[in-house]
């Protein structure tokens, strides 16, 4: 019983494109330019009542570039993962050196793999079939990834043959790692799981897609998710970043937290904060860890918490660590404030907890008056999390001072341990519960006022 399906083949094939068609999903990175696929990208592939696991792997090119070496290198390990192998060929062209060497490394593997010959929307002369006829390969699919021809027959093949399996989707805790390029991310996963899953290079902006990767420790399940690095003017930089950027998103939205990756050696600088910014506005927890700790001086580490950035209100707000990825030290930290934020980002808070607590800060500090009149806060209540939300019903709502707006949010944050968690105090004008509800009289004190009224008038008559 195979455990999962990994689509192969040259660059520019069109892998990316089937794997997001066959996953119905946006994951791998699609474009016209070749050699975008870097790392094995997972997700599951459903079948009527059967799952399976699909991977999209880098395209396997002969190359002496290292960065290419290593693309070819974790696509064969998807192979080597997979029982069954999807070979790509483009049937615009005819087959080439390297969709022969790839064919001949399957056979040698013996690994059973159905070869899809992708792109037939394209007019051409190619003798691809014929190529793969004298190459021994009899039966192929033909089909376009990108106009969805022909795919319903290779979804029912696949039908057939793939078995009833028990795999569910992951329900683990997921956490986005995100930073600027070269911050040691894709490393700082490596480590964690002792395996070469990453492509790492000196080369800044290596990782390209959100790459997620399962991950267990002390009985938590995690699911790693490793971002593309954000430029500075990623929005006006070539499209792939762009798209990268979007993907980093995307991480950020499915994630249950963030871990923040930021290189010690070039200190926190502005960028750092847009995209902490980002995290923020999407509600999610985050973790600043200061990696590669081991390259500085102790004298270096004070002089990073020390300088403008570190020692603003906003970053007084978040929890921080410090680590060396390569060395595998402040893991156990790492974990353990993680695990802390997700547990509370999804905690909900009662009504009487919250009422308690605000009568304790108002009373600590009286609100101001507003427009002459004293500001009194009625009640407060729990109302959802991502952020951590909560509203106070007054009754004042747009008047309320901006610094006591702020002083309620740090009481709340410091009594409820919400440091690096998204909070939200929504302020709401109370309304009279007796505004347009007037006492209806029975008939006889109706009665009753009408002879009252006439007395009134023949009085002043």
């Amino acid at each position: 019983m195979f455990t999962s399906i990994a689509i192969i083949g040259r660059p520019n094939v069109g892998k990316s494109s089937l794997f997001n068609k066959l996953t119905k999903s946006r994951d791998a990175i699609v474009s016209d330019f070749s050699g975008l696929t870097k790392d094995r990208n997972y997700n599951f592939l459903k079948l009527k009542n059967k799952k399976t696991l699909l991977i999209d792997t880098g395209g396997i090119a002969d190359s002496d570039e290292s960065i290419n070496n290593a693309i070819s290198q974790q696509a064969w390990i998807a192979v080597q993962e997979s029982s069954l192998i999807l070979l790509i060929l483009d049937g615009s062209e005819d087959l080439n050196k390297e969709d022969l060497d790839i064919i001949q490394n399957l056979r040698k593997l013996g690994k059973e793999f159905i070869s899809v010959i992708n792109k037939i929307d394209k007019k051409s002369n190619s003798n691809v079939k014929d190529d793969l006829f004298k190459n021994g390969i009899k039966s192929f699919f033909e089909i376009s990834a990108e106009h969805s021809l022909n795919l319903s027959e290779l979804i029912s093949y696949l039908s057939e043959i793939v078995p009833e399996t028990d795999i569910k989707e992951s329900s683990d805790k997921k956490v986005a790692v995100l930073g600027r390029p070269n911050a040691g991310k894709s490393t700082f996963i490596n480590s964690l799981i002792d395996e070469d899953r990453l492509i790492v290079s000196e080369i800044a902006g290596t990782t390209i897609d959100a790459i997620s990767i399962p991950f267990e420790i002390d009985n938590e399940k995690f699911l790693f998710i490793d971002t593309a690095g954000i430029r500075k003017g990623y929005k006006y930089n070539h499209k792939i970043e762009y798209f990268s950027f979007v993907r980093a998103m995307h991480a950020i939205e499915k994630s249950d937290a963030v871990i923040f990756l930021c290189d010690a050696n070039e200190n926190i600088v502005d960028q750092d904060l847009k995209i902490l910014n980002m995290i923020i506005e999407a509600g999610k927890p985050v973790l600043f860890v200061f990696n590669k700790i081991d390259l500085i001086s102790k004298k270096e580490l004070i002089s990073l918490y020390t300088n403008k950035r570190m020692q603003s209100e906003f970053m007084q707000k978040i929890m921080k660590v410090e680590i060396s990825a390569i060395n595998k030290k402040g893991f156990k930290k790492v974990f353990k404030d993680i695990n802390f934020l997700i547990e509370k980002s999804k905690e909900n808070f009662s009504t009487s907890q919250l009422n308690k607590l605000l009568n304790k800060f108002v009373n600590a500090s009286a609100p101001p008056s507003v427009a002459g009149r004293q500001l009194k806060f009625k009640h407060i209540h729990f109302a959802g999390t991502y952020p951590t939300t909560f509203i106070i019903h007054s009754n004042q709502d747009k008047k309320i001072p901006v610094n006591y707006k702020k002083y309620l949010e740090n009481s709340f944050r410091e009594e409820l341990h919400l440091n690096s968690v998204q909070l939200r105090l929504i302020f709401r004008k109370s309304s009279n519960p007796f505004d347009g509800k007037k006492n209806k009289l029975s008939s006889r004190q109706t009665k009753k006022r009408q002879r009252l009224i006439k007395h009134k008038h023949k009085s002043n008559n």
